[in-house]
């Protein structure tokens, strides 16, 4: 079942002259597909990632989520769907460092308002035993370690359970047994929770594993 359709998707910058970022970029994603998305610094597949999130809306072409056409919502409309469809871990982890790591995994599903707070404080507890964090759950997450950190991460990035975990380089800052743990959980998640994971990575063992590698060069796809 397709979750994602990039359709003809064209991006330029404007600073110091006009340049075009991304050319033509078509592709889907399935339901519990594992994507790994490579390419050397400066071809463009984070610019993509970005539009795929639905953070950058200034682009040509059709982005469409859940079978829902995102090109054109508002941002308040595409912060809402942001909330409930999409988890984003990025290279580093952007915990709280005064809140606990329960706290931390907590906050999206508060913001989103769709369970009570017990319902989420046990939802959280869920996902922090998924990344095998559950024991660290009232520590303050500035005493962890950053492999630990990235773990809660991952928890926090799960707790409104996602149609799609995008993530931008999310073994960039770990060492290469933790980068197996986060590539684990990522296995697992894609394979046995049939949730879609999208991954920018420079990592050459890390997209090895997963299910398709889509390399790109000069802002275009050239293998899918």
């Amino acid at each position: 079942m397709k979750v994602l359709s990039a359709n003809h998707i064209n991006k330029y910058f404007y600073e110091p002259e006009k340049f075009q970022v991304l050319k033509n970029i078509s592709f889907d994603a399935q339901k519990g597909e594992f994507l790994s998305l490579i390419g050397k610094s400066g071809c463009g597949k984070s610019t993509l990632l970005y539009i795929l999130s639905t953070m950058d809306t200034d682009y040509e072409g059709e982005l469409e989520m859940n079978g829902e056409r995102l090109t054109g919502k508002t941002q308040d409309q595409l912060a809402a769907f942001r909330n409930e469809h999409l988890g984003f871990v990025f290279q580093f982890h952007f915990l709280l460092p005064e809140f606990t790591v329960l706290q931390n995994v907590m906050l999206p599903a508060l913001k989103l308002g769709k369970y009570s707070s017990k319902e989420v404080e046990e939802r959280a507890y869920q996902k922090l035993k998924l990344v095998d964090m559950q024991a660290h759950a009232l520590k303050q997450s500035s005493k962890l370690s950053g492999g630990q950190q990235q773990r809660v991460a991952i928890a926090r990035a799960l707790i409104n359970d996602p149609t799609i975990v995008m993530g931008d380089e999310p073994t960039g800052n770990l060492d290469k047994k933790n980068s197996e743990v986060v590539f684990n959980i990522f296995q697992q998640i894609a394979h046995e929770n049939h949730q879609t994971i999208i991954t920018v990575t420079h990592d050459p063992d890390f997209a090895k594993g997963s299910d398709r590698i889509i390399e790109m060069s000069d802002g275009q796809i050239i293998r899918s």
